[in-house]
């Protein structure tokens, strides 16, 4: 009984990293791939989540062995590792955060039923996410996240069997299915495993989040719960990934219906089509499983990179700074800029979010590999690191996610 309230006391982090997750990468281009190409992009999900999972583990792993966020372990490894972390996080969060929460946006116009500017609801969206993080800090972030995720969840997974038990729809007359390995259709593939399950550079989230968890809890850690609480959020999103997969696949493909870049166009789609494919009676049950999605991605991508980047300039420039302060402002400048980046670069949603996704994968080697190196360090001791079956993992990942950057690369530039 005790080791089961220290589980739960863990719980947490996981929550909050499967939350992350499962926005952009699940709603919009899980949903796309089934969309588009029915089940053939299933084992690319399947292995990114795979060969992704050693350096997201190690964020967490790094908590728990020194107490200290991975930030820390980058800057022991020599400043020129955190200047890197710190230029790759300052090229993508304006795009990240601008994706999601103007997605976000027409999720909420689509619940609500109105036609409000996605732009301005977005801005609201974004003060209303800073505004809580400022008053709640992660005590708030943490119960909240795990309400909204309990409602994802269950809507999520009664859309998923409701679509299952109805059946795939019948493909219109004259329906051509899109070629996957040529231009485009390869370019859209690093973008889905660009953010499958989300992008490599944010483990530095999980430490930090598990680090708060563990001032919550008074100080206390233990690998096991950390790990425990870990992997649990890290199974969700790998499920949850092929069943809105399975949802686009059932319900879209071959319908002959592409979907729009507006996010409000796109949310009512999304929605709609999954409303005709199970009966009037599903439309609440997607529409709250939609917005919740991306809700609980904004709020999370909101507050990781408030304190990540905040955390990053600490070190690097004011070392002696409040870390609360540094929070504060760097989370205010982010959702600053992500609303200047939806007034002036939402014109077309698919390329935004390709644009984001895209880069995310191609840095990704990068970051996997200062993960392993400093996990392998001697920062930390011996009995907290990686057993041999996960370094043999890490390192199979690095060269799968080495050679889909090459790939991609190549066929940009050409094909």
């Amino acid at each position: 009984m005790n080791q089961r309230k220290q589980l739960l006391k863990a719980f947490g982090p996981g929550i909050l990293f499967a939350s992350t997750c499962i926005g952009v990468s699940h709603l919009v281009q899980s949903t796309r791939a089934g969309a588009d190409y029915g089940f053939e992009l299933v084992i690319f999900i399947v292995l990114a989540n795979l060969f992704k999972y050693p350096f997201f583990e190690f964020g967490s792993r790094y908590a728990a062995a020194t107490g200290k966020n991975l930030l820390e372990g980058y800057l022991k490894e020599g400043k020129w590792v955190l200047w890197l972390y710190f230029i790759i996080s300052l090229v993508s969060m304006f795009t990240v955060t601008a994706a999601v929460t103007f997605v976000t946006a027409g999720m909420l116009n689509n619940l609500l039923g109105i036609d409000f500017n996605p732009t301005y609801m977005s801005g609201l969206i974004l003060l209303f996410c800073t505004a809580v993080l400022m008053l709640g800090k992660y005590h708030l972030l943490d119960t909240l996240l795990k309400i909204i995720g309990s409602v994802l969840l269950i809507s999520t997974l009664v859309a998923f069997f409701g679509v299952l038990g109805k059946g795939r729809i019948t493909p219109i007359d004259g329906f051509i299915p899109q070629e996957l390995f040529e231009r485009n259709g390869i370019i859209f593939l690093i973008a889905l495993m660009g953010w499958m399950p989300t992008a490599v550079d944010l483990s530095t989230w999980n430490s930090i989040w598990a680090v708060e968890k563990m001032k919550d809890n008074g100080g206390q850690s233990n690998l096991k719960n950390i790990l425990f609480d870990f992997n649990f959020g890290y199974i969700i999103t790998a499920v949850l990934a092929l069943c809105f997969l399975t949802l686009g696949a059932y319900v879209m493909y071959g319908s002959g219906e592409e979907l729009s870049s507006n996010s409000t166009v796109f949310s009512d789609q999304v929605v709609s089509l999954y409303t005709n494919a199970l009966g009037s009676w599903a439309y609440p049950v997607i529409a709250i499983a939609a917005f919740s999605t991306m809700f609980s991605t904004t709020i999370t991508v909101v507050d990781g990179y408030g304190r990540s980047m905040g955390e990053t300039l600490r070190i690097l420039f004011f070392r002696q700074k409040n870390s609360k302060t540094m929070y504060y402002g760097t989370m205010v400048l982010v959702s600053a800029m992500a609303f200047l980046f939806i007034a002036y670069l939402s014109s077309n949603l698919k390329d935004l979010v390709d644009l984001a996704t895209t880069f995310s994968f191609v840095v990704a080697p990068l970051i996997a590999w200062i993960n392993y190196k400093v996990i392998m360090s001697k920062q930390i001791a011996s009995e907290f690191r990686p057993k041999p079956w996960l370094k043999t993992l890490a390192i199979s990942g690095l060269i799968f996610l080495t050679a889909f950057a090459i790939i991609y690369l190549i066929v940009y530039f050409l094909m």
